[in-house]
């Protein structure tokens, strides 16, 4: 199979179609999930005027005269409210329903009270103080459009709404695996100088948390085809997506490019023109995929952070990607080879315009992840695309 464009591959990824599931869970637990049904209100919000701070409730006609009767307290949470009469008022606090025949509230430090009654220190508007009937949201309301991500504002407003369950969609299930005879688990001693420590596996189980997956640790696995083909199949057993590191590319113990064709996945590309990473393969059967990324640390995690995103979308029911800015490009660079690079950049904004550099960026191999330390983006710089100037504007992914 050919290598392919950099926008041919994410047209491939664009045009999957998957069946999406749809759960039922528990509010506090939907955080971070997406809606799969509109929210819409039930019920006018607030249900009959209510006071919006501590005063008195007062027809506004009555201002005139200067001084009111104080005839009742009315709390927050009666039964029913109260009714006033000519002259009067009643001392109203916050959230209680406006008594009957009031339409105004003058806050407490607007009055003085003397005997019994109130006298106004100042003129204030008529319903002031007074929320309207659905000032909140209106019965029949679209409130919460399916498709949004939870967080805590849509929480506040679905308790509003008693709903104590939602239907979203449920996150995919993403099994990791780093292969490699040469990796060292987490905390696992270090007994051969040719041993390095395993971080792609972590790396990518902190990217799928992160942008709506749920991750599936399985760790580090030995060049061995067996090996691999055994973790591979327990990993599909469980997981929706399968994501490898490693073994994808031309060398002798290169076995997982191998392996995935032998277990009946249909390979949907293999090799891209991207740097870094241009090994990489994505195969599909069913609603089960294998996204296989490169080895080093650098490129396994952009091209995570390039396929593995808008593939977790595809079964949370958004698009999934990281979000493209413009920026001023504040050093001049020269473009290494006719595929779409991805180069780690330094990132700031200047009075509402992004820059970015390369100060601190380490040249060498596609293995430097301190790169993408501290405050960094992506520039995305096109096939067609040479040199760069300073002050030429550029295309840069942001990571939050």
């Amino acid at each position: 199979m050919s290598f392919i464009s950099f926008d041919e591959s994410q047209k491939i990824i664009d045009d999957i179609s998957i069946e999406k599931k749809i759960v039922t869970i528990r509010l506090m637990d939907s955080i971070g999930f997406i809606l799969a049904s509109d929210i819409i209100a039930n019920e006018n919000s607030p249900s009959a005027p209510t006071s919006g701070m501590d005063g008195y409730a007062f027809a506004y006609s009555d201002m005139a005269l200067g001084r009111l009767l104080i005839s009742g307290v009315n709390p927050a949470g009666g039964d029913n409210a109260q009714s006033i009469k000519a002259g009067e008022c009643i001392k109203t606090f916050t959230g209680s329903l406006m008594p009957h025949g009031s339409d105004t509230l003058v806050p407490i430090e607007l009055v003085d009270v003397v005997d019994g009654h109130i006298i106004f220190k100042e003129q204030i508007p008529k319903g002031f103080s007074v929320r309207a009937i659905g000032e909140n949201y209106k019965e029949g309301e679209l409130l919460i459009p399916k498709g949004t991500c939870i967080d805590f504002a849509q929480i506040g407003v679905l308790a509003s709404l008693n709903i104590s369950s939602v239907s979203v969609y449920a996150k995919p299930r993403v099994g990791i695996l780093a292969t490699g005879s040469e990796l060292l688990s987490l905390g696992e001693v270090q007994t051969k100088q040719s041993q390095i420590r395993s971080s792609n596996n972590l790396v990518i189980e902190a990217i799928v948390a992160k942008y709506g997956g749920e991750p599936l640790q399985y760790g580090c696995t030995k060049d061995d085809k067996s090996i691999i083909t055994h973790a591979i199949i327990k990993a599909l057993r469980e997981s929706d997506i399968v994501v490898t590191t490693g073994g994808v590319s031309v060398g002798d113990y290169d076995f997982v490019k191998d392996v995935v064709r032998e277990i009946g996945f249909e390979v949907l590309f293999q090799g891209v023109h991207i740097k870094p990473g241009q090994h990489i393969m994505l195969a599909q059967k069913e609603n089960k995929f294998i996204l296989a990324l490169p080895g080093f640390s650098y490129s396994s995690t952009v091209t995570a952070l390039l396929y593995l995103l808008p593939l977790i979308g595809k079964f949370s029911g958004i698009k999934t990607s990281l979000k493209t800015v413009k920026a001023i490009l504040k050093e001049s660079y020269a473009k290494k080879s006719n595929k779409d690079e991805f180069i780690a950049c330094n990132i700031s904004e200047n009075h509402g315009q992004y820059e970015c550099d390369f100060g601190g960026k380490k040249q060498g191999t596609s293995a430097i992840l301190t790169n993408i330390l501290g405050s960094s983006a992506l520039i995305h710089l096109s096939s067609s695309d040479t040199e760069k100037n300073i002050d030429n504007e550029v295309e840069i992914l942001l990571f939050d």
